[in-house]
């Protein structure tokens, strides 16, 4: 089987998908259509190969006088002048002539000064003394030249594509704004003609050349042009390599658990799943929880946010060689692997490092419960031999065409995307034989769901409803915000004070889509930028997620799901992941109470019978119910109501998302702070009186019941036990059993930041 290799062009980045690690080398392979000496309009039998390299021998002698010229500026100059002359002469060698000064490119009645245009093709050549990203304040554009030319492309009809450099970078845009975060590619030309790396320089001359951003066969939209064909094939291939993942992610987890019951030195494994210390569920979710931290360090190694910042370059070099997930792609590529465990006890090192950090190998300390040691504790001290772990790196990491293996190219898979992969087995479930080492995934009877995800909200449909719902309030609170004297400052908080709740979330798909169109408001009033640069993105995206994101899923490993997706978005480099806890609850959102009705009592409608209750006890008991409303008609005084109960933890629960989360220490006391919140008398007393009244509802209504209480629980045990949870302390096993059974949701208990804000006044 032929492996297609890796993106092996040091001096090419590329973001957000639009031209993709696998398309690149693809296109540099010769492997896309497009490529002919007629498709670059050379003449005669001249091949783009021979064109390349005659370029390339004029542009090294050009870069060699530019850094002259860049030596001898005096810093008084702009160096616009310079750079230009040498970015006019690299373009004349991409087949684009002399272009002229443009000035202003003129988009919906509103001028953007772009320096130079060819046909639909916007081109903004700046100075190498200002960086692509950052705003140059003593010019009269108070905007990064990225973000001009991005505003310009998004806002525009008829320009597509588009080219920004400053001599020393050179980057290509597409018009994004149907896609949900920075992208680019770019090209780093110092580097590139320093280290005279001619394959870079090939690839770049095969796409950036003139022939790649003309229109085809006559057509006057830019969207026909060779560079959006190769995208829209990207993408296609990346919808397909999506379908396969979601076999690769079920075939991963098969080969593991079989793996850790096939092992021999994992006796006390499988010792406790016989006696069932360990359940087959427990495990199954252990082995989920392995997959998610694989999957999660593929996108973070990609997109190069692991590591610490300012690690040296040695570090950087033993990490990747001897720890990385990326070493164990690597060898999946190559090797079955044989019945030794070492890769894997070197992988569970690695998780372990990542809990508190390693600076000797440049190892953030990323804590959360992903990586904590109760998230697979009877895998961490276990063993798996290298076959088995390869066999599943393998699954996870590659998709295979006919007899071609393609890498999945993790660094521009959507956290979105993840999550429907995951969400495809979410209802599968494990069947085992421990002695004959057999672990499987069935699909339960009657809850089967599509692979294509159908059964979830469609992206198209999200951002419909983003526009529709969240986009006039975000409108609304600038807008006064606005007429505020504190100015800047209080926009800023007019966003973070705007709160997302899906009660339903799966997996986040539409938390994310939220916590992204707020992030883009945030990073746009902090910066000024139309389109912010991807830093000052990513930070907002973090504390968006912090402040305004809220969800809620039945389901247990979704709301894992939801939560390693969300790490994903706003991971930052040299920063723990943030605290999800109080944001992101398991529950069932259609099951709980409110202050409104705790207020109202025990209705008598908790005694309408339900399956297996005595229809004449109900209504026996429905009477009692009745009687005990009617005689106390105001149950609750000044100094008892409902909400009240909860003291201040509405403002505690603001002060903790509000806290500093920029080092391990400072996650760590907001986990501590949280957990002294939710185990404090008041919580724990308000939620046992919110879960008595819905146990109200479910509670078995028979004579001869299995409980150690006298009677059903009425509306005076409710008003008892609110006034004094000891005064009916025998209720309390039966209403946490209940609670724990149908799994209990009070929104003002769970998120009383959100649901009880004027109360706090």
């Amino acid at each position: 089987m032929q492996t297609v290799a890796r993106n092996n062009f040091t001096t090419v980045k590329t973001e957000g998908g639009i031209l993709p690690a696998d398309l690149l080398q693809r296109i540099a392979d010769g492997d896309v259509e497009g490529l002919t000496p007629t498709d670059y309009h050379l003449s005669g039998s001249e091949r783009p190969n021979e064109a390349i390299n005659r370029a390339w021998n004029r542009l090294l002698g050009a870069w060699q006088s530019f850094q002259r010229k860049m030596e001898s500026a005096a810093l008084t100059e702009t160096g616009v002048s310079v750079t230009r002359d040498w970015l006019l002469t690299l373009l004349q060698e991409l087949g684009y002539g002399r272009l002229p000064y443009q000035g202003k490119l003129t988009v919906n009645e509103t001028d953007y000064p772009i320096s130079h245009l060819y046909d639909h093709t916007p081109i903004h050549l700046i100075s190498f003394r200002q960086e692509l990203d950052s705003r140059d304040n003593s010019q009269a554009v108070k905007r990064s030249p990225h973000s001009l030319l991005q505003e310009t492309l998004n806002r525009s009809d008829d320009h597509l594509w588009g080219f920004v450099s400053n001599g020393l970078r050179f980057r290509i845009l597409r018009n994004n704004v149907s896609l949900t975060r920075a992208a680019y590619l770019e090209f780093d030309l110092a580097a590139m003609f320093q280290g005279e790396l001619y394959s870079d320089f090939s690839l770049f001359w095969l796409l950036c050349h003139q022939s790649r951003v003309e229109t085809l066969d006559g057509a006057s939209l830019p969207a026909n042009c060779w560079l959006e064909r190769w995208s829209q094939r990207a993408a296609e291939q990346g919808t397909r390599a999506l379908d396969a993942l979601r076999d690769g992610v079920q075939e991963a987890i098969v080969a593991l658990g079989r793996g850790f019951l096939a092992h021999p030195a994992n006796r006390p494994l499988r010792d406790n799943l016989q006696t069932g210390t360990l359940t087959t569920q427990v495990y199954y979710r252990q082995l989920l929880r392995l997959v998610y931290r694989l999957l999660f360090l593929f996108v973070a190694e990609d997109r190069d946010l692991l590591l610490l910042p300012g690690a040296p370059a040695d570090r950087r070099q033993q990490y990747n060689a001897y720890y990385s997930v990326s070493r164990l792609r690597r060898l999946a590529e190559t090797r079955r692997g044989g019945p030794h465990p070492d890769l894997y006890h070197t992988l569970a090192r690695l998780f372990a490092l990542l809990r508190g950090g390693y600076e000797p190998l440049g190892l953030p300390g990323l804590g959360s419960f992903l990586f904590s040691e109760r998230a697979t504790p009877d895998l961490d001290e276990a063993s798996l031999s290298n076959q088995d772990l390869l066999t599943a790196v393998r699954a996870l990491a590659f998709t295979t065409e006919g007899r071609v293996r393609r890498p999945i190219d993790y660094k521009n898979l959507g956290s979105e995307e993840l999550g429907s992969v995951y969400e495809s087995l979410l209802e599968l479930h494990p069947r085992l034989h421990v002695g004959a080492a057999v672990f499987e995934l069935e699909t339960a009877a009657g809850s089967e769901r599509k692979t294509t995800g159908s059964y979830y909200t469609p992206a198209s449909l999200i951002q419909s409803l983003l526009d529709s719902a969240l986009e006039p309030v975000v409108a609304d609170r600038l807008r006064t915000a606005a007429l505020d004297a504190h100015g800047n400052a209080r926009l800023q908080e007019a966003i973070l004070d705007i709160k997302v709740v899906d009660p339903a979330c799966g997996s986040g798909h539409f938390l994310i889509g939220a916590a992204r169109r707020l992030a883009r408001h945030l990073a746009r009033v902090r910066t000024g930028d139309d389109e912010p640069a991807p830093a000052a993105a990513r930070q907002a995206l973090r504390d968006v997620v912090g402040r305004c994101i809220f969800g809620v899923d039945i389901n247990e490993m979704a709301v894992e799901l939801c939560k390693v997706a969300l790490w994903m978005e706003t991971l930052d480099p040299g920063r723990p992941l943030s605290f999800l806890e109080a944001n992101i609850q398991c529950g069932n959102s259609l099951m709980g109470a409110t202050p409104a009705l705790l207020a109202q009592g025990v209705p008598d409608e908790a005694f309408t019978p339900i399956t297996g209750d005595d229809k004449a006890y109900c209504t026996e008991w429905k009477k009692r119910n009745k009687k005990e409303r009617e005689g106390q008609q105001s149950l609750f005084t000044g100094e008892m109501n409902p909400w009240e109960q909860l003291g201040n933890l509405a403002a505690a629960m603001r002060r903790l998302r509000r806290a500093d989360d920029d080092t391990l220490t400072a996650v760590h006391a907001q986990e501590t702070e949280y957990a002294r919140l939710v185990q404090s008398s008041d919580y724990e007393y308000g939620k046992l009186w919110a879960d008595a009244w819905v146990a109200a509802f479910v509670w078995e209504k028979k004579p001869e019941h299995s409980g150690g209480w006298a009677q059903p629980l009425t509306h005076e045990i409710f008003h008892k036990l609110g006034q004094n949870p000891y005064s009916e302390k025998s209720y309390w096993a039966e209403i946490r059993r209940l609670a724990a059974q149908y799994q209990f949701f009070h929104w003002h208990l769970a998120f009383p930041q959100v649901f009880t804000p004027r109360l706090e006044k």
